[in-house]
């Protein structure tokens, strides 16, 4: 079961990776933290915890419904260009999410012993997610993408938490949970203000405005 979840998750931030208008992106999102969900729901059932029920729920409501529905508001709102505007081709792209994967690969094996597979394809998933996220925020011009790339950090840090090291602290992960969605919800409507503002949420744009 772990290695459906883990190609379902590699799958999906690989079509983060080459998706070139913000709906895709945003559905690739929520794919990947449903199988993230799935994840969670069955560690649950096998452990019978109720605290990993509870998470697993915030998960689904959390990052598989509310915060894509609000993303795709903000669209709508905004009446954006749904282009994401890549610095980086989806072909160099491509090409880049490869090498991050076998850099993840190298950097887990280093720190995870060489025997347990299990440990090292999660660590490298989950650094490749990390790293993903960053390669997002940094090659993708809308704020909206960088929104997602962030997101796509805490993904990673989450799988890695409740997958390798038995999961964080209960109310650390329900204040994280509360945090991100929260800051989606702030980030929505400092973007909507601003394309109303500015016409665009193009950063490359907003950048001409330092004096």
């Amino acid at each position: 079961m772990q290695g459906i979840v883990l190609f379902g998750v590699l799958a999906c931030t690989y079509l983060m990776v080459i998706a070139k208008r913000m709906p895709a992106l945003i559905r690739n999102f929520r794919y990947q933290s449903f199988f993230l969900f799935l994840a969670t729901f069955v560690t649950a059932f096998q452990e019978r915890q109720i605290d990993l029920y509870i998470i697993a729920g915030l998960l689904f409501v959390l990052k598989v419904i509310a915060i894509p529905y609000v993303l795709y508001r903000v669209i709508k709102r905004t009446k954006v260009n749904e282009d994401l505007g890549l610095f980086v081709n989806a072909q160099l792209s491509l090409l880049s999410a490869l090498g991050l994967t076998y850099l993840s690969w190298i950097l887990a094996r280093h720190l995870v012993a060489p025997v347990d597979r299990v440990e090292v394809s999660t660590f490298t998933v989950a650094l490749f997610m990390v790293s993903t996220g960053i390669f997002l925020m940094i090659l993708r011009m809308t704020a909206l993408a960088q929104i997602i790339g962030l997101l796509v950090m805490e993904n990673g840090l989450f799988l890695l938490a409740s997958m390798v090291s038995g999961g964080m602290p209960f109310f650390v992960e329900i204040a994280i949970f509360f945090d991100v969605f929260v800051s989606v919800v702030i980030m929505g409507f400092f973007l909507y203000r601003i394309n109303k503002l500015f016409t665009h949420i193009d950063v490359n744009k907003l950048s001409r405005l330092k004096g």
